[in-house]
């Protein structure tokens, strides 16, 4: 990004997750942004995005990956849209939106079309909705993701008043509700080819800047056609292609040549590479957390508090912030950044105190240690983005204390599997913020969004409706009710304070390791203007000019 933001001072004004948003006690209204302008603006050409990893499914409902929302947001737009490089709301297909207790008004825009003509009316976010959750609609998406149920599950009714005003009752006050519609899973798809049965994994049909041109299934390679009939500015570019290089030398190398535009996943050593040649790094502190989940429902040691907080005593997160990460990170206290509302700044990192561990171990029973499985993932994330790296460091810190770690390594979408089923001990994973609230870390990753009796700390996988989000199977009722009276909570005085107090039992808990906060890094070509590093949803590739 070409400045930096102030992004404390609007998140500490008005919450993480309605930036832009007046509220009251009972009301929660959006701010109408800029009409588009249609503007086809810039030279054209190809804009070619590097990334680590593939899109496994194009059916923004079929996933929770980042990797398949950087190619779905440029092909499909949201009720509610986030301001590039922030976290404020901004109108996207809704030009105004209010919730108020437990109604939300969205008043909708005219003339947006779908690339295969239709006009965008309120019955195609009926049908979007139904497809999700809808089990007795005859398009149900049975292999929906678990986004459905977390960011729409409260929806008791879905009406319009017309096309292009929507109302949508909830069962209960739900402060993050207007965000959560930003997200990108909840890219409005076309009522018309929901109902003819379009496989939306490998088709796409949307708002959006772009449109789908094809795909090389064997390499990864997506590529994309700007869509001339577009309500908002730009495209700017003729095409967008999205390249999967692995490795991430092997990606600046392929920046510095001239054969990528944009390159994500960077490490500190490939910021080096990248600030030796002629383009650029952009940074900015993320909404991030890359954390150790400690799966206490599948592990029996990690069912003691004392095991959990000698795992915490024996990784050293500062220096793993100063090596494997390089300054490009620092040490996590809490699953939130100190931006978003709810911030305990009374909680500081682990220390690393193996010989307190060593005590804690020794309390617990297992003075003489034990062995387990350490899953990681191989392909880099910006909260981690030397996955194995960082596994091996972390193993060494638990042999000082006699854990003896296995280091289990899978390629991305088969360690998302793998570490959903609860098949792992221990488990390396992050979070990009999906709306800034801190909500969607809290109740998201650490909820198991059941039913679990008082006297069990932790979930059973397998069970109905269990929220396989939460790696660690954790389950505190104390914690649980504090994140539902966050929900239910719209001032931002209340709600500080009560994730405060979340934030103090997950420090005492432990269903985690948290590691680190990273910053958003991005290496751009020397050709490229007007590209702004995203903090949430993005890229905003639709801006982007090439020179």
């Amino acid at each position: 990004m070409s400045r930096d933001i102030d992004r404390r001072s609007f998140l500490k004004a008005a919450g993480a997750a309605t930036a832009t948003t007046s509220m009251t006690a009972g009301c929660i209204s959006g701010l109408v942004g800029e009409e588009g302008n249609d503007d086809d603006g810039g030279e054209g050409g190809t804009l070619t995005y590097g990334r680590g990893a593939a899109s496994d499914t194009l059916d923004p409902q079929g996933s929770t990956s980042g990797e398949v929302a950087k190619v779905t947001n440029q092909v499909y737009d949201q009720l509610v849209g986030f301001e590039p490089g922030g976290a404020a709301l901004v109108e996207s297909l809704a030009t105004s939106f209010e919730l108020d207790g437990t109604t939300a008004t969205l008043e909708l825009r005219e003339g947006a079309t779908f690339h295969n003509g239709d006009e965008f009316t309120a019955d195609d976010f009926i049908a979007t909705y139904r497809r999700y959750l809808d089990e007795d609609y005859e398009y149900y998406n049975e292999d929906g993701s678990i986004y459905g149920p977390y960011l729409l599950g409260y929806v008791e009714d879905v009406s319009a008043e017309d096309d292009y005003t929507l109302t949508l009752e909830i069962e209960k006050r739900y402060a993050p509700f207007i965000a959560n519609l930003a997200v990108f899973a909840l890219a409005v798809l076309p009522k018309s080819e929901i109902e003819s049965d379009t496989d939306f994994s490998t088709e796409t049909v949307g708002t959006g800047a772009f449109e789908l041109d094809n795909i090389d299934q064997g390499s990864g390679r997506i590529r994309l056609a700007g869509y001339d009939d577009y309500y908002g500015d730009g495209p700017n570019v003729d095409e967008v292609v999205f390249r999967v290089v692995g490795e991430n030398s092997t990606r600046a190398q392929s920046l510095n040549a001239g054969e990528l535009d944009v390159i994500d996943g960077l490490d500190s050593q490939t910021v080096q590479q990248v600030e030796g040649g002629d383009a650029e790094v952009r940074r900015i502190d993320g909404m991030n957390i890359g954390y150790m989940a400690l799966n206490g429902a599948q592990f029996e040691p990690f069912k003691d508090k004392r095991v959990r907080q000698a795992m915490n005593y024996a990784v050293n997160t500062e220096e793993l912030a100063n090596s494997i990460y390089e300054g490009i990170a620092t040490p996590a206290s809490q699953p939130i950044t100190e931006e978003i509302l709810g911030y305990n700044e009374d909680l500081d990192p682990y220390p690393h105190d193996p010989e307190q561990a060593q005590s804690l171990l020794e309390e617990a029973g297992y003075g003489d240690g034990f062995e387990l499985e350490l899953a990681t993932f191989q392909n880099p994330r910006a909260y981690n983005p030397s996955p194995v790296q960082a596994a091996e460091t972390i193993r060494s810190y638990l042999q000082e204390v006699g854990i003896e770690a296995t280091i289990e390594q899978k390629t991305w979408e088969t360690y998302l599997s793998y570490t959903g089923e609860g098949r792992h001990d221990a488990c390396f994973l992050g979070w990009m913020t999906d709306n800034g609230d801190p909500d969607n870390f809290y109740y998201a990753l650490l909820h198991p969004q059941m039913d679990v009796p008082e006297d069990r700390d932790f979930a059973d996988w397998d069970a109905e409706g269990y929220n396989t989000s939460n790696r660690a199977a954790w389950a505190n009722s104390e914690f649980m009710g504090l994140t539902e009276d966050g929900q239910a909570a719209y001032e931002d005085s209340e709600r500080d304070e009560i994730y405060q107090q979340a934030a103090e039992i997950f420090h005492e808990e432990c269903p985690w390791v948290p590691l680190v906060h990273a910053e958003e890094i991005r290496g751009v070509g020397p050709d490229v203007e007007n590209y702004t590093v995203e903090l949430i949803g993005g890229p905003f590739l639709e801006q982007v000019q090439l020179s």
